[in-house]
């Protein structure tokens, strides 16, 4: 069994923690691009309508029973979309699969992100680690949905995150 990490990045937080993760786990990477720029607009519209929209990836290596650790933000409560037209070539393999994600979190918990999940995988994921970056800052003032868009992660962030990751995903891999 191989481990891949699989990520999708719109502001480059998630992108740092994938690489991150990957170098730690010596794992493959497989990085979903767009062939066109994402907007919040589209963004919305996809969640809205359940798009699935375009992706350049390359998850042919990929075989049954690797295990595959998806790395992406959390939109509106839902797992970031460019990461759907994945979830449907994986859905029926019997491998294992994560969720990471470092995300705003100024609203708060993404309560229905397992549940998601498993609708769109057709199994629970082994590990779901919902990070936020409203956790990486002072709490007075309570940080706004701006304040959390804006952050970039820093490369002290970046490594403490991964070793809580990491020790989380290897610690329920071994169950």
């Amino acid at each position: 069994m191989r481990t891949f990490v699989t990520s999708y990045s719109l502001t480059g937080n998630n992108e740092a923690l994938a690489a991150s993760i990957a170098a730690e786990l010596n794992a493959e990477r497989v990085k979903i691009t767009e062939p066109k720029t994402r907007t919040v607009g589209t963004i919305i519209l996809d969640i809205l309508f359940n798009r699935t929209p375009r992706v350049n990836q390359a998850n042919e290596k990929i075989e049954d029973d690797d295990l595959v650790i998806f790395v992406g933000p959390v939109w509106m409560g839902k797992a970031a979309t460019p990461f759907r037209a994945g979830f449907k070539l994986m859905k029926s393999r019997k491998g294992q699969y994560a969720y990471v994600s470092i995300s705003g979190g100024a609203l708060g918990p993404n309560p229905k992100l397992a549940d998601e999940l498993l609708s769109r995988m057709g199994k629970e994921p082994a590990a779901l680690i919902d990070l936020h970056v409203a956790d990486l800052l002072p709490p007075d003032p309570k940080p706004t949905m701006q304040d959390t868009s804006a952050y970039r992660v820093t490369d002290r962030d970046v490594k403490k995150l991964t070793g809580a990751i990491v020790d989380t995903l290897r610690e329920t891999m071994a169950r």
